[in-house]
């Protein structure tokens, strides 16, 4: 009988995956980008800032730990806008809005559109409806808050 390789690391605990990397690029392909299929949450955000940020009625993004993002190539085509550790990443040649860094620094909030690769995640509520654009009809069963999401 042909023996396997053992799947657990030296400790005896078995040994542990490595997240499964999502691609991702602006709308021209200057800026390309990694980041891990372990998203935190993911929300639609209706506040005027992303309406405004995307052109769109909402921001479908997913939040993850900053360190689990990596550009990949066309760094230095990046742009921006904020400071160091809350603003807006987009290709300075295209502007597609690649991700923002939120939290402290500690968290980038990658927008879903810009993935190449399908996230396990989904948006799990829409937020900030209460200042949503007028013209846009929410008409999915996802939970809505006025502000941020609501812990209890």
């Amino acid at each position: 009988m042909a023996q396997h390789e053992d799947e657990s690391d030296r400790s005896g605990e078995p040994a542990k995956m490595a997240p499964r990397l999502l691609a991702g690029s602006c709308q021209c392909g200057a800026v390309t980008y990694a980041v891990a299929d372990e998203f935190s949450y993911a929300l639609n955000c209706h506040c005027s800032l992303c309406r405004r940020a995307t052109g769109s009625a909402f921001k479908p993004f997913a939040g993850i730990l900053r360190s689990k993002l990596r550009v990949m190539s066309g760094e230095d085509q990046l742009k921006i806008l904020g400071t160091p550790d809350l603003h807006d990443a987009r290709c300075g040649l295209c502007g597609s809005l690649l991700y923002a860094v939120v939290r402290d620094g500690d968290y980038v909030h990658v927008t879903l559109g810009t993935l190449t690769d399908t996230p396990t995640i989904r948006p799990s509520a829409h937020i900030f409806v209460g200042s949503k654009a007028d013209w846009f009809t929410i008409t999915d069963d996802l939970p809505q808050y006025n502000g941020h999401v609501v812990r209890a």
